[in-house]
């Protein structure tokens, strides 16, 4: 069996990392979103487990006390954060759980689990980011100013990421993505159990 993985994916708005990771999501089983837990409470078209895992404020708060949680955000007076359970048990059943967060969170995730892989969806160019943005057509102009603004700043980070992935086109990017991860998993530091195999012959 292959060794489980955890695997962080980052990027700009606009770049296209929630497209690629669907595109993994689609192209093999093992591979599994990371489900968020949320206090918030469910929308009509959300399920409890798959979309998030519905906690009260009080619970969630227990959560972060019982360091129940790889990381976590107060966003728009809601919690949101990653539970460690979740993530552990993927990653021992030999899934490779994919977390779609922001530079900080990735940084602190690295932190608790330095074994895990840091990767960093970038555009051909700064250009061609403001295009896609522009493209999508959901974003005031005040809007698109600050994402880019915030672009600028998570570009900052890229030498803290294992790898980059070139989005310059959505599967050329995906197959990257794809070989990084095969390659991941053929890595020695995760492969011992087959190493004593060979070694105890």
């Amino acid at each position: 069996m292959n060794p489980g993985l955890l695997v962080v994916v980052s990027g700009p708005a606009g770049v296209g990392k929630g497209t690629i990771v669907r595109k993994m999501l689609e192209k093999d089983p093992r591979f599994v979103l990371s489900v968020s837990a949320t206090s918030r409470g469910p929308r009509p078209n959300e399920s409890e487990g798959k979309s998030y895992f519905y906690k009260t404020r009080e619970q969630f708060e227990e959560m972060i006390k019982n360091n129940e949680l790889i990381e976590w955000v107060e966003y728009c007076g809601n919690y949101y954060g990653t539970p460690r359970d979740f993530v552990c048990n993927e990653i021992k059943k030999g899934n490779v759980v994919i977390l779609e967060i922001e530079v900080e969170g990735a940084l602190n995730v690295k932190r608790l689990f330095p074994d895990c892989v840091l990767c960093f969806v970038i555009p051909p160019d700064f250009k061609e980011l403001e295009k896609r943005l522009r493209g999508r057509g959901t974003d005031t102009e005040e809007a698109i100013t600050k994402r880019l603004a915030r672009a600028k700043e998570e570009f900052k980070y890229l030498e803290e990421y294992d790898y980059l992935i070139l989005n310059d086109c959505i599967d050329n990017a995906a197959e990257r993505f794809f070989s990084i991860m095969q390659a991941e998993q053929m890595r020695t530091k995760r492969n011992q159990p087959l190493i004593n195999k060979f070694k105890n012959i």
